[in-house]
């Protein structure tokens, strides 16, 4: 997956099929097995249907690092079906809220925790494999529970204000129901990868040669990997959450949406499912997913075991 953002991005529109999902084990073992057995890597894309089929498949089920079979719901091509409806709900409660001011606080609150939840669930099956714990973390699931039930706190934090102190401002209305979660569906997304992945930055991920040989761990690839794939998050989110914003005041002039005020909630969610699926092929390509780093930014002990220039690590996703 790696050429310019153009050429990974119609990549990742072609792999991102739903229909792969019903791909049993069995399948995917032998799409493996076909693969090593031509030699082929996920980068030899052919013009064979059957083997590109096959690496299609592989690229999008089995972990590059570890050669696991990642679970169904966390592939790449899960992303849209699952994440398209949590994503609405979870914000858009939000986004509407000055028009159907009877939305409680604990709607907010529960979609924004499920849609983080699986935000958790996949950043954490398609992190760098390679990371290993140099001491044992025996809280680091509470912590990750912990970080998800505060993200979606702050989530529904603009709800629970306007239902608590009940604005009559149409400036602090518009605020808190439409401007302000764009900035904060951003952050949290972005920092939900980094809450996922924070030991890669800690423990460092393997950096390896031109030739596939593992020169060491590296702390600054793992850095610049998290700092990448929480930025394709951020571009993901936050672009998806402009839209509603943005369609508002354009719609509101509208003779019918004048007197029919609550038909702007449906038009804001097609518009922002469409929006959302369409961005996430360009935040998946938004980096390759097999990260590049100088050898002058990693560890010194590191820049002593070889002299290539460029070193290269597996991103995630």
């Amino acid at each position: 997956m790696e050429g310019s953002l153009f050429s990974r991005y119609l990549r990742w529109v072609d792999i991102l099929d739903p229909t792969t999902l019903l791909s049993s084990d069995a399948e995917i073992k032998n799409s493996r097995a076909l693969l090593e057995s031509l030699g082929i890597t996920n980068k030899d894309f052919t013009q064979d249907r059957k083997v590109n089929d096959a690496q299609k498949l592989c690229e999008v089920s089995v972990h590059p690092d570890t050669g696991n079979v990642i679970p169904t719901i966390f592939r790449p091509p899960a992303f849209m079906p699952l994440a398209t409806p949590l994503c609405l709900l979870s914000f858009l409660l939000q986004a509407v809220a000055t028009l159907l001011p009877h939305i409680g606080t604990k709607p907010a609150f529960f979609w924004q925790f499920l849609f983080h939840t699986y935000s958790a669930g996949f950043n954490l099956h398609n992190r760098n494999g390679t990371c290993k714990p140099k001491k044992s973390q025996p809280f680091q699931s509470v912590l990750l529970v912990g970080s998800v039930t505060y993200f979606a706190f702050l989530g529904a934090l603009p709800q629970f204000l306007m239902n608590r102190y009940k604005f009559r401002s149409t400036a602090m209305q518009t605020f808190l129901g439409r401007l302000l979660p764009v900035p904060l569906v951003t952050f949290l997304s972005a920092f939900n990868v980094v809450a996922v992945r924070l030991q890669e930055t800690e423990d460092g991920i393997e950096v390896k040669d031109k030739s596939g040989n593992v020169i060491g761990t590296s702390s600054q690839a793992g850095y610049k990997a998290v700092k990448e794939t929480a930025l394709s998050r951020a571009a993901l989110m936050g672009i998806t959450a402009v839209v509603p914003a943005a369609l508002h005041p354009l719609l509101q002039r509208s003779r019918f949406f004048l007197r029919n005020s609550v038909a702007l909630a449906p038009i804001k969610y097609v518009a922002t499912a469409l929006t959302f699926g369409a961005m996430i092929p360009v935040s998946f390509s938004l980096f390759p997913r097999q990260g590049t780093i100088l050898r002058s930014e990693l560890e010194l002990e590191l820049q002593e075991n070889t002299r290539e220039p460029v070193l290269f690590y597996q991103r995630g996703l």
